[in-house]
Order: structure tokens, then sequence, then C-alpha cells
């Protein structure tokens, strides 16, 4: 899975309080030109929502789990039509079960988790909470790992977006300022809108 790949650079992240709601979010992002999204597992009936939008979008969507944190989150995405999890960091028991067979993306800071992540098996590395450190923290990073596909996640809005990808970033992970409370019933109309603002940053930004 190539990270730089995702269109506009850029990882939706679902997560409300209303599985039906979370369901329309995804389809509208996919309306949108946002078609790369995570479900939160923490979103309620999350399971579900990942089969209806896997058989809204069809096979190839890039729709994936996340907050995955143990083997048994992973087998259960997986059968549910994930085609990629992303964790919040690397627990026992995701190393002990070693690699789920689809692309992971595995949570890290520090330099050490970086290796265990790389060491695992890695497709990429979510850097979190990204907002920690900012983009310099994510360039001091890029210094000792400059190959690794780094996908910063936590407090991104637009314009840290665009910060981060001038930074070496291979995509972002973004969640409420492009969300909204539209994954909990919020309106449809601002979700478009703040997608087409999103869409036009970020063309902006790979651009620069």
């Amino acid at each position: 899975m190539d990270v730089t790949a995702l269109p506009h650079r850029t990882l939706a992240i679902v997560r409300g309080s209303d599985p039906t709601a979370a369901l329309r979010t995804i389809l509208i992002l996919a309306e949108e030109g946002l078609t790369a999204s995570e479900v939160s597992l923490t979103t309620p009936n999350a399971l579900w929502v990942i089969e209806q939008a896997r058989r809204e979008l069809g096979p190839d969507a890039l729709l994936g789990a996340g907050t995955v944190v143990t083997a048994a989150d992973a087998a259960r995405a997986a059968d549910a039509g994930a085609a990629f999890l992303v964790t919040p960091g690397l627990g026992p028991d995701l190393r002990e079960a070693g690699p789920p067979g689809l692309p992971t993306f595995v949570g890290a800071l520090t330099p050490g988790e970086v290796i265990g992540a790389l060491a695992y098996g890695a497709t990429a590395v979510k850097v979190f909470p990204a907002s920690l450190g900012g983009p310099p923290y994510l360039k001091a990073l890029r210094d000792p790992f400059p190959t690794v596909p780094f996908v910063p996640v936590g407090g991104v809005d637009a314009d840290g977006a665009a910060a981060y990808l001038a930074g070496g970033a291979a995509a972002v992970g973004v969640g409420s300022p492009l969300i909204g409370d539209a994954a909990s019933g919020g309106g449809h109309d601002g979700l478009r809108a703040r997608a087409a603002a999103w869409r036009l940053r970020m063309a902006e930004a790979v651009a620069a």
C-alpha cells in the first residue's frame, strides 16, 4: 500500500456516536473525493459501519478500521471488510499475534516506538499524538528515519496538514477539523463544505 497515493494525501478519521451518521459521513466524503477513511472502533457498531460502507463503496474502496488495539480487534475488522488497520500504539497483544495480514499503520511517537513499529512490519508509522511536537518534531524524527512513511495524526488541521506535508509526511490523518459533528448526527452541508475546503488546501500543499 503506497501511503503517498492516498487521495489528497488524506486519511479521514470517522469517529462518532451515531453509526448511521458515521456511515453517511463516509459516503459523503467519498462523493467529495476524500475516498480514504478509517472507522474508529470506538464508534458504536463500528463493524456494522465498515460492513455497510464496504457494501456501498465496493471491494476496492480505501476503507479501514482505526483504534485497533488487540489481535481480536484486527480479526473482526478484517472480517467486516476493512482493507487496512490503524493502531494508536503497539500493545503486547498485537506484538504477540504479529502482523494481521492487512496493511497496518502503527502508532508511535518516540524513536524507540518507531523502531518497534518497523520491526512489527508496519506499512506506515502513525505519529500520534502529532500535536505534541508539531511539524518540527516530524522533521527531527525523519532525520534518523528518512525512508519511513510517516502519517501525523492528532490535532491536524488544514494549515498543520500543509506544514506536515512540507516536512515530509507521506499523508496526514484528520478527524474533527474535517468531520466536525457529522458522524454524531450533524449536518451534511457543513461536511461537504469542509471537505471542499480541505481538498483545495491539500491541492495547494501538494503543489507547493
